[in-house]
C-alpha cells in the first residue's frame, strides 16, 4: 500500500514491516535486503500489469485491444505513483528490475502482435513491426501517466478517448 503513494526508496523496512503488521526480522527472513523486497515488489507488479490487461478472448480482436488498452490506462492511473516506481525503477538500472520491465514491456508487444493479427516473422526482435509496437506501447504509457496526472476535471479527454487516439497512433505507425 505505501508504495502507491511514495517510492521504494524512500521507504524504510521499518516501516515496510508495520505496515505489513510483521517484524523487521520477518521481513527480513523472507526479503535478505531491501533490494530483495523491491524487487519481488517489481515483479508482483508486472505479473498483476500483464494479468488486469488480459483482455475477454470471446471478444473480436479489435475490441479486445481496445480492452487492454482500456485496462492499461485504468491501472496506471489507479496506480499512478507505484507506476511511475515501476518505470523510474527499471530507468534506475538495476538489472533484476530492467529485466522484469522489459519482460512486461514484451509480453504486451507480444499480445499487440497476436490482436493485430500480423504475420509470423512480425514476431522476431529485430522484426520492424514488433519494434513499432513496442515504441508505440512507451507512448501509450507515457500518455497515460501525463494524463492521469492532471485532476480529472482538467483532463483534455477521457479514458475511452486516450485509447482512440492511441490505437489511430498505431495505425498510421504501422503504415509508415
Amino acid at each position: 500500500m505505501m508504495l502507491r503513494t511514495q517510492p521504494i526508496h524512500e521507504l524504510s523496512i521499518d516501516a515496510v514491516a508495520g505496515e505489513a503488521g510483521i517484524s523487521r526480522g520477518l521481513l527480513f527472513h523472507y526479503f535478505p535486503s531491501k533490494r530483495d523486497y523491491y524487487v519481488a515488489v517489481m515483479s508482483a507488479a508486472g505479473r498483476r500489469l500483464l494479468r488486469v490487461t488480459k483482455p475477454d478472448e470471446s471478444l473480436p480482436p479489435d475490441e479486445q485491444l481496445q480492452q487492454m488498452l482500456l485496462s492499461f490506462v485504468a491501472f496506471i492511473t489507479r496506480r499512478r505513483a507505484a507506476y511511475i516506481s515501476f518505470v523510474r525503477g527499471a530507468a534506475g538500472g538495476d538489472d533484476y528490475v530492467v529485466e522484469v520491465y522489459a519482460e512486461t514491456r514484451a509480453a504486451l508487444t507480444t499480445r499487440v502482435l497476436k490482436l493485430l493479427e500480423v504475420n509470423d516473422e512480425a514476431f522476431e526482435p529485430a522484426s520492424v513491426e514488433r519494434m513499432t509496437v513496442h515504441a508505440w506501447l512507451a507512448y501509450v504509457e507515457d500518455h497515460a501517466i501525463e494524463w492521469s496526472g492532471l485532476k480529472e476535471a482538467d483532463r483534455p479527454t477521457s479514458a475511452g478517448q486516450l485509447v482512440d487516439h492511441a490505437l489511430a497512433a498505431l495505425e498510421v505507425l504501422r503504415k509508415l
